[in-house]
């Protein structure tokens, strides 16, 4: 079996909140067993600021997250892509990307409900559990010690349940 770190390219449209969200929270969580990178097909320039303070009232470092275009990864090779939205899962991908596997987590966008106030932070806080189950539950499964396609597996089987 590989022992290897995967890296993972979160992608939504303006990378902004929730691949913002995948980056922070798979950085924190998974203490250097996979790396996480997050980028947008039309990245809005800015992280959305309710992201960083979520993400900062846990505990979560935010330093260095930027909303940025998937083309400054065309050399980052990642194991897999996984889009977060439902318009990047559309998108036509960049041609770097070429075989790289792709994986849908769609997720709904804290950042549009109105805020800030105790409906935005209720929304941010189910998006955050959504993730933070998902990667703990991958993380149960070794991922370092998976091979690409037991990766991509792994992946896959989370957006079939609920966290």
């Amino acid at each position: 079996m590989p022992d290897t770190v995967k890296t993972l390219l979160f992608v939504c449209t303006h990378n902004r909140c929730r691949s913002i969200l995948c980056e922070a929270l798979t950085n924190h969580l998974a203490g250097g067993r996979l790396r996480a990178f997050s980028a947008g097909s039309q990245p809005a320039g800015a992280v959305h600021p309710e992201t960083l303070a979520q993400l900062e009232a846990r505990g979560i470092a935010t330093a260095g997250l930027k909303s940025q275009s998937w083309e400054a990864f065309a050399d980052l090779a990642p194991d897999v892509v996984v889009t977060v939205c439902d318009s990047a899962a559309g998108e036509q991908c960049p041609l770097w990307m070429g075989a790289t596997a792709k994986v849908h987590w769609g997720l709904p966008d804290p950042s549009k409900v109105p805020g800030p106030g105790p409906e935005q932070d209720a929304a941010f806080a189910a998006v955050i559990a959504t993730i933070e189950g998902r990667l703990q539950h991958l993380l149960t499964r070794e991922p370092e010690h998976l091979d690409q396609a037991g990766f991509v597996e792994a992946l896959v089987s989370l957006t079939t349940e609920e966290y």
